[in-house]
């Protein structure tokens, strides 16, 4: 399909269909123990010692390669570990490293991935003259932009050789401790750290000291069990719970808070079971900003305001966006702008907290009674502003509503399985004057249809108390009005129509 100026209209994305997030079904807390000097050094040889036998497990992990689960031989390597340590060491080892062996070489999918999306993306642009645009691609802005893209596809192909060799042969790069790390080696003077120190984070984050829990046992597990009663560590299981469906929430009239996550601040709006937005829209500010404990201390406090706000209002769940701009991060730059304005863009994107958001929230909800529901994030914003932006603004006369409010309710409804979209001429400006139907129309109205009624002629009356004029016909017969003198007003005869008889 083409537009009048020729360029192709691009077709809409189908959303996907809301899901209900899963419930947690575990916990885990860490916190800093308070040991005197025997034990710390007691815990120090035992993790020095469980960390060898852990890295030497990764290495055959990683040498055994992609196989099925049931070829990956850990039960033979259990039973070695078992020898020199625990059945209970060597069960937790087995599985962090196995757990460790799929996260690598899902980074590595996601690698080359991102790769096979930058080559393509540089291809197409530098085959279009600078500044132009050709077929909705549009070129580098200058001859030097291009010229250095061109030197950087020629290095991608190498990398993604080396990716694709990795990935064949089942070898992902694996380094205990963290890259970080490795790469401070190289600069201790601007980490502002002597050898001695980076010595000792390495041997630290090289230490392994990690027992899963066991159903069935007190307080954890026989490894490490801990009494709740004397103020120490604890690990439980939640038991699993069936949580009720996007269209089951939707069918009990359920209400949900809808929340529109953005960088500095969380817009949200309560949307009732027909989708229409209740009461004022909310903003609530989140500064993550700072070290990491301050950034998530702040962002449970934000969840916490989300929680009470959604239990004061009685909405039986909450509503986000299944964000994860996977596909943006992949090609960078390429798509997310360059210059300063580019980098300010890539930067915001980079630290919403999308994931870390979303585990918070069902966490913290699941204990508040309350389900998440999830819905695809497409054309939200874009639609909340075009169609109930202005209507949140007529009904909010207190609060300054933003395109962020109206996404919130897009989001809303989308969850509830209604339209984001509002057809035109639903809403009046003033409802105590003028009466429409609501703005959910979520059960569209009847129509007859066969031989349920007689025909109906121009002109006739019919018994359902309507008057079927000629098609081009836009007026309707009302009842005549009295006016203030008590005279009646001059109607039509029984031949006339009430245009000034245009039609005979």
């Amino acid at each position: 399909m083409a537009r009048a100026g020729g360029k192709p209209k691009r077709a809409l994305r189908t959303p996907a269909a809301a899901f209900t997030v899963s419930a947690p079904h575990g916990a885990r807390i860490r916190d800093r123990l308070r040991l005197s000097g025997r034990d710390a050094e007691v815990l120090r040889i035992v993790g020095e010692y469980l960390g060898g036998l852990a890295r030497a497990d990764l290495a055959d992990r990683v040498r055994i390669g992609t196989v099925a689960a049931t070829q990956n031989r850990r039960a033979a390597r259990k039973r070695a570990l078992t020898r020199v340590s625990s059945s209970r060491w060597a069960g937790a080892i087995t599985r962090a490293s196995e757990d460790q062996y799929q996260l690598s070489l899902r980074c590595l999918l996601d690698e080359r991935t991102s790769l096979r999306r930058a080559v393509s993306k540089i291809r197409q642009r530098a085959g279009v003259p600078c500044g132009q645009r050709v077929a909705g691609v549009r070129g580098y802005s200058s001859q030097a932009e291009r010229a250095q893209k061109q030197r950087r596809l020629r290095v991608l192909p190498g990398r993604m050789a080396e990716v694709e060799a990795r990935i064949e042969a089942g070898h992902p790069a694996i380094v205990v401790g963290g890259r970080r790390l490795v790469k401070t080696r190289h600069n201790l003077t601007a980490a502002g750290l002597t050898s001695k120190q980076w010595r000792e984070q390495g041997d630290a984050r090289r230490m392994f000291l990690t027992a899963d829990g066991e159903s069935g046992a007190p307080y954890g597990n026989y490894t490490i069990t801990v009494d709740p009663a004397d103020g120490t560590l604890a690990s439980w299981s939640c038991v699993k719970t069936a949580l009720p469906t996007p269209s089951e929430l939707a069918a009990a009239g359920a209400r949900l808070l809808a929340v529109d996550l953005n960088a500095g601040h969380l817009a949200a709006c309560v949307v009732d079971v027909h989708g229409n937005p209740v009461g004022e829209p909310v903003t609530l500010p989140t500064d993550l900003t700072g070290p990491a404990s301050r950034r998530d201390g702040r962002l449970r406090a934000a969840i916490t305001e989300l929680v009470d706000l959604a239990r004061a209002n009685g909405c039986d769940g909450l509503a986000i966006e299944n964000l994860g701009f996977g596909d943006a991060r992949s090609t960078g730059r390429e798509t997310m702008g360059r210059g300063k304005r580019g980098k300010a863009f890539r930067r915001t994107v980079a630290g919403l907290p999308t994931a870390r958001f979303r585990e918070r929230l069902r966490s913290m909800a699941h204990h508040r009674g309350l389900v998440v529901v999830a819905v695809d994030p497409a054309y939200t914003s874009r639609w909340g502003r075009r169609y109930w932006q202005a209507a949140l603004q007529e009904q909010s006369k207190t609060t300054l509503v933003t395109g962020h409010h109206a996404a919130a309710v897009a989001i809303g409804r989308r969850a509830l399985g209604h339209g984001t979209r509002r057809r035109p001429g639903v809403t009046a400006h003033d409802q105590r004057i003028v009466v429409r139907r609501a703005t959910g129309q979520t059960a569209p109205r009847p129509t007859a249809h066969g031989t349920t009624s007689p025909p109906r002629t121009t002109g006739a009356p019919h018994e359902g108390r309507k008057t079927c004029w000629d098609r081009s016909e836009r007026f309707a017969r009302v009842p005549a009005s009295q006016d203030r003198s008590g005279r009646q007003p001059a109607s039509p005869g029984d031949g006339d129509s009430p245009n000034s008889g245009q039609y005979r």
